[in-house]
Parts: C-alpha cells; structure tokens; sequence
C-alpha cells in the first residue's frame, strides 16, 4: 500500500462517503496501534485463512466422490479436532506465559513454555493417537447409522489420528511465534504444508501423479503427512532463532511446568468440548438425514473461513495484552481488545456479504445436487448475518485468553454449548421436526450471547488480576 496508512485510508473512505452523502464514523484506531495490530495479525489471519481455504479445497474434492463420502469425512474432521483439542489447547498457555515474559523482558526464558508445550504435546497426544485409532470403528458406528458414510469416514479418520502429536506440537509453536512477535513464520510454515497438502491429496484421492487411488482415504493421509512435515520446518525454524531464549536446552522445572499444565487445562478441556459438542451437533444432525448432514458440513466449514480470522486477529489481541500485563499497564491491555475488534468489524462485514448477497453461488462451489443448495441457502444466510458479532467474540475470547482467564472462558463457553445450545437443537432437530434451518438460528444465538458475555468481562477488568 506504499505511504497509504490505515489512518489515511479511512479519511479517503470518509471523503467518498460524503459524497454519496453519507457519513463514516472514525472507528479505526489510530497511527501506531492499527500498524502494530495489522503487523502481528495479517500473518496469523493470513495463516487461519489458508489453514481453511484447504479445508474448503479437501470439501470439494471430496465433494466429487458423493454424498456419503462427504458426510463421512465431515464427521470424522470433527472427531480428529475433538482428539487434538487437549494437546492444541495447550498452546494458550505457551501464547499467554511467553508473551508475558516477554513483555517483562525476560527474553532468555520466554521458550521455557514453548519446551513445555512440547513435552505436553507428546505426552498427551501419544495416548490420545493410539486409543482413538484402535476406536475408531466402534465410535463412528456409535454416531452414524448409514453403512456408506462410516465405510468413507472410519478409514479416512484412522489416517487423521496418526497426527495427533504433530498438531500438538505445531499449535505450540504457534503460540510462541505469537508471543515473541514473529507470527510471519507460522504464516510461511502453513503455506508450505498446505501446498504439500492440496498436491497429496489430488494424487491421492483421484489417483494422479502416479500415486495410488484411495479416495476420502487419501484426503486424510495427505493431510497428517502435512502436519509431521510442519513439525520439522518448526523445529529448524526454532533451533536457528530461539536458541538464546532457552529452546531445548533450558527445560521447565516440575513447578513451571505445573502452573503451564494448570493455565492449559481449562483452554484444553474446552477445545475439548466444543469440538465434542460440534460431534453432537453433527449426530443430531444426522438423525435429521444424511443430506442435512452434508449441507451441514459445508456450513461449517464455510463459517469457519469467515471466522478464523477473528482468530488471527484474537491472537494478536492476545500477545498485545500479554506484553502489556507484562509491563504491569492494564489499561493499555484494556484498549488492545477493543482497538483490534474495531478493525475486525471491516473484515467481518467483507466476509458476511456473500453469504447473505450470494448464497447460491457460494454454495454451489462445494455442493453438486439443487436440493442441497437448495436447503443449505437460509442458513448460510443466517451464519453471514451473524458473522460480524461471532467474530468480535472470537477477538475478545482470546483476549481473556491471553489475559489467563481460561477458566472463565471455559465455563462460559461449556455453558452456552452443552446447557442451552446443544439440547435446543435436539429438541428442534428430532423431537419437533423444524430442520437444518431452525438448528442454524440456534447455533448463531448462542454465538451471539457468548460475545455479550465476554464483552462484559472484559469491561469489568477482573482479568487484570490474574497472575501467570
């Protein structure tokens, strides 16, 4: 953008606005902040977009081979992210305790945590791996009855579970790129494994350059071969610029290990739960049928796109209120949430549009049938209207998250999903026959009550006085 800033671009967008006469608020925050937010953010919302585009691209490929194999594979993304969760959830408390150090300036131990959240990583995740895949048959004949959608998903599963511990250790690294400003590198490491990843995928689903045709199979092996390459660029990344910061060679005693275990839980069991609650969401939906449940998949996965940003921002928000906890500055910690949820709202509203404006088209890019776009259109509506409030609430989460409130967020996140969400949505999807829409008002509400809720503790500043 050459010499064009963030703040003279909104002055040129309030000069056209008068013209056509109307009048645009001064919402931006201003000169250094909204740099310094765009500085940290645009590589992890670069990173969280391309991490979903090739999700989006495994859909439509997938989407090729049928209804069935579609179905399957969605529910079992959502079982492998249920089985990642404990050991991604971690990286909150490698994020929150090495941003902190480093805003105290000690920069010699701020990849003590990142050490931590490795040996974490292992040691959970290798349990988690092994357990779920020797499972896997059982747990997908539990959740689904159609014969060809567990024949497309148990395999494709199994493959997805062999990263387990990769994924771990990737969303550690993550957290410590986050907190020592150099979220760049997790941006560039994303981009080679999902090139990797899209080319593995065509060979293997369809059978191209000479590699064998596996189908949904193929998508998962593809994708865990990815994820172990990631690992290993991150580990060369890390050992060339973290070593004067401890990496390797300056392991957590038991009590610092201890506190990171204690911080993660609370993130860890409610990845957890959310992604088991997405499990539920997808076995009520599939006592609906099988073409709901693929339209649903679809959903998720398009929402996701338009919201992971909001995470990639979050991130931001969440090492720019580490660094200023770390200088002891709380309001300065306060105004970060906020200034990074101004700029948000202009992504959030870009994303939202074609959802509401063309629904068809969208769509149409993952689904062949017209009966399922045809049944798939009210809700996307619904999820783009949405948007704008669920992505706030993803930026001020992860403030709280960063600010080490996880066991408020947790219990407000649980609360909303299992207490009120996930029983409404059984009540309106097998007991009362309302279908795919009425369950998607359901889901959006409760997004939408969960950003009030943060947007209230944020505002009440209790998290100024946790210590990590």
């Amino acid at each position: 953008m050459g010499n064009l800033s963030v703040r003279n671009l909104t002055r040129e967008l309030q000069r056209y606005c008068y013209i056509a006469r109307m009048k645009l608020p001064n919402f931006l925050p201003v000169g250094d902040r909204s740099r310094k937010i765009l500085l940290l953010a645009l590589p992890s919302i670069g990173g969280m977009t391309s991490q979903n585009l090739m999700n989006l691209i495994d859909t439509a490929m997938v989407g090729s081979l049928g209804a069935p194999a579609l179905a399957g594979v969605g529910m079992a993304s959502l079982i492998s992210f249920m089985s990642v969760a404990v050991v991604i959830g971690l990286a909150t408390a490698v994020q929150a305790t090495a941003a902190r150090r480093y805003g105290e300036e000690k920069y010699d131990e701020t990849a003590l945590p990142l050490n931590g959240g490795l040996i974490l990583a292992l040691l959970l995740g290798l349990p988690i791996s092994v357990g779920l895949f020797l499972a896997a048959p059982w747990l997908f004949n539990l959740l689904v009855e159609d014969a060809d959608v567990v024949a497309e998903g148990t395999p494709y599963l199994q493959a997805r579970l062999l990263s387990v511990v990769a994924v771990g250790m990737n969303f550690a690294f993550r957290g410590y790129w986050n907190a020592v400003n150099l979220s760049r590198l997790y941006l560039y490491t994303l981009l080679m494994m999902h090139a990797v990843n899209v080319v593995l995928n065509y060979g293997l689903i369809f059978g191209n350059l000479g590699l064998p045709e596996l189908g949904a199979t193929g998508a998962g092996i593809g994708t865990s071969i990815s994820n172990v390459l990631g690992t290993l660029i991150y580990f060369v990344m890390a050992y060339k610029l973290a070593r004067d910061a401890g990496f390797l060679h300056k392991l957590p005693n038991t009590n610092q290990l201890r506190r990171q275990l204690k911080l993660g839980l609370p993130a860890s069991l409610q990845q957890f739960m959310f992604s088991a609650g997405l499990t539920v969401l997808f076995w009520i939906v599939a006592q609906v049928g099988t073409a709901e449940l693929a339209v649903a998949n679809v959903l998720i996965n398009i929402t996701l796109v338009a919201v992971l940003p909001g995470i990639g921002l979050g991130l931001a928000a969440a090492t720019l209120v580490g660094h200023a906890l770390g200088r002891r500055n709380t309001e300065d910690a306060y105004r970060w949430a906020w200034d990074v949820s101004r700029i948000g709202v202009y992504i959030f509203i870009l994303l939202g549009l074609p959802m509401l404006v063309l629904p068809d088209a969208v769509l149409a890019i993952f689904l062949r049938e017209a009966s399922l776009i045809d049944l798939g259109r009210l809700p996307l509506q619904v999820v783009g209207a949405g948007i704008v409030l669920d992505g706030v609430g993803l930026i001020l989460m992860q403030s709280l998250l960063g600010a080490g409130a996880t066991g408020q967020v947790m219990r407000v996140a649980l609360g909303l999903q299992w207490l009120i969400f996930l029983p409404l949505a059984w009540l309106m999807g097998t007991q009362w026959g309302l279908g795919l829409l009425a369950i998607w008002l359901a889901f959006v509400g409760y997004r939408t009550v969960q950003t009030l809720i943060f947007a209230l503790f944020w505002q009440r500043k209790a998290w100024a006085r946790i210590e990590v």
